[in-house]
């Protein structure tokens, strides 16, 4: 057994207390909320950062389990139907046994009745990957189980093509210094639609976080982006689901005033 099964299963509580707050992920094409990102909080509203400086050697699986269960648990309360979808963060370079450290989250969701194509997976990384191998382990366990996958922060850091090519996720989740100001930048434009081109001959989805203005909305619809993500939309909510603006099917009016990238209209027609 790793190590990490054993920092699972060590049954010592966390020296800290946390919740977590939705996010919703919108669907343009259907005008509805597609899904939630589940985002650690401190359970008197404090800030990812604050918990996340708890996290050490000694906690971290003990930590990232408990995360999953109570995303799921939350979810399973709050989730208005069996469509909505649930994004949960994971640490990739967390050195666990996949088909071992599944099994909480695998308990949380047939406790709270969740079926496991509403999970998404999202990771990302701060450093390289020493083990791909093992990642792409992780990454097919899921897919066996029946959960979704994303990268996250695609665009950032070391998140983008090689993660691309070596573990095939089912969603691509574009980093919000892609997105921001990218209705005057052709330079954002022309990067963010070779993306969404080069995704949809992959058959992977892309989803654009970060919108904070209705102009970088209508240029990424633009584009061929149907799942969107923002504070232009709601605000994260604590252990509950936001207030979400749905907007308008016709941003005609927003959109005949953007100088939108030639290569962008190609690609929408």
């Amino acid at each position: 057994m790793t190590r990490g099964c054993k920092g699972c299963q060590n049954g010592q509580p966390l020296p800290f207390e946390f919740t977590m707050a939705f996010h919703p992920i919108l669907d343009l094409v259907e005008n509805t909320v597609w899904g939630y990102e589940a985002l650690v909080r401190g359970t008197e509203g404090q800030g990812a950062g604050q918990i996340l400086a708890m996290v050490d050697d000694a906690n971290r699986y003990k930590f990232d389990q408990s995360c999953r269960v109570k995303a799921i648990e939350l979810a399973g309360a709050l989730f208005p139907n069996a469509e909505t979808r649930l994004s949960i963060n994971f640490m990739p370079n967390a050195v666990y046994e996949p088909a071992a450290c599944i099994r909480a989250t695998l308990d949380a969701a047939r406790r709270v009745g969740f079926a496991h194509r509403q999970i998404m997976f999202e990771f990302t990384e701060n450093e390289r990957m020493t083990d791909v191998v093992h990642v792409q382990r992780i990454v097919a366990e899921y897919r066996k189980q029946g959960f979704a996958t994303a990268i996250d922060d695609f665009g950032a850091g070391y998140a983008g093509l090689n993660l691309l090519a070596n573990f095939q996720p089912d969603f691509i989740k574009l980093d919000m210094e892609l997105i921001r100001g990218i209705d005057t930048s052709r330079q954002r434009q022309t990067i963010v639609a070779a993306v969404v081109a080069m995704a949809q001959k992959l058959g992977v989805a892309v989803i654009a976080e970060g919108i904070e203005t209705q102009a970088e909305l209508v240029t990424l619809r633009a584009a061929g982006i149907h799942l969107v993500q923002g504070y232009l939309f709601a605000k994260p909510a604590v252990a509950s689901l936001p207030a979400v603006w749905l907007p308008q099917r016709d941003l005609s009016a927003i959109s005949a005033k953007l100088p939108v990238l030639d290569a962008i209209d190609a690609h929408a027609a």
